[in-house]
């Protein structure tokens, strides 16, 4: 059963086009990689997805049409957004990043620090002076806190150390095996998309050019799209 599904996409800011037919679907519990070189239109359509710029077409989310409804009711239907960049409340502590967006269900405060530890280390600390690792698992920390259907993460390894970007692929991993959420991975590491991901949509230009298993992107698909 499909969880997320878009028909025919197509978003534009002011009169430049971004988005000109994009078209997949995520099944309950998969794990999808929506792929392309920058600018071809992955964040674009994540902001389609969440309602934070105008679209046509259609996107359907748990059975709903949520093409026409404002960002906030989105959210509370089960999207949750780990955005680029990772834009956590500097001035709050980590404490207070976490709870400001939960909602009821299985996320809690304990089980997300049980999931990053370290996150119970700087409990009180205020979000600013973390390093950007800590950030952006605060940011992941503070989605699951929505306890969402959907979990989309946006370019979530961008920057950061070896050893972060590994732990974070790590918890990406024990989400899909331990919880079965569905999660929208938006990243350029091909290697771990493949460790991780049931099936990947790649982007031109805003469109879709392919969508399948992601054990069967080639490598031409791969150079032709991807330029990996």
């Amino acid at each position: 059963m499909s969880l997320l599904q878009l028909s025919n996409v197509s978003a534009s800011y002011g009169t430049s086009q971004a988005l000109f037919g994009v078209d997949f679907d995520i099944a309950q519990g998969q794990v999808a990689a929506l792929m392309g070189r920058n600018g071809m239109g992955k964040s674009t359509t994540v902001k389609c997805i969440c309602r934070m710029l105008p679209s046509y077409g259609k996107i359907i989310f748990n059975g709903q049409d949520i093409t026409n409804l404002p960002s906030h009711r989105a959210a509370r239907l089960g999207i949750g957004l780990v955005p680029e960049g990772r834009r956590c409340f500097k001035a709050l502590s980590v404490y207070e990043n976490l709870v400001a967006a939960q909602r009821s269900g299985l996320w809690d405060f304990a089980k997300v620090v049980d999931l990053f530890p370290r996150l119970a280390e700087r409990k009180t600390q205020i979000a600013a002076s973390l390093s950007g690792g800590e950030q952006q698992m605060l940011s992941i920390g503070r989605a699951l806190m929505t306890n969402p259907r959907l979990l989309i993460l946006d370019e979530a390894t961008e920057g950061l150390a070896p050893l972060i970007r590994q732990e974070i692929w790590s918890v990406i991993s024990k989400l899909k095996y331990d919880t079965g959420l569905s999660i929208l991975v938006i990243d350029k590491s091909l290697k771990e998309l493949r460790s991780v991901c049931d099936k990947a949509i790649v982007i031109e230009r805003g469109r879709t050019v392919w969508s399948g298993q992601i054990k069967n992107l080639t490598q031409y698909v791969a150079e032709k799209y991807l330029g990996v």
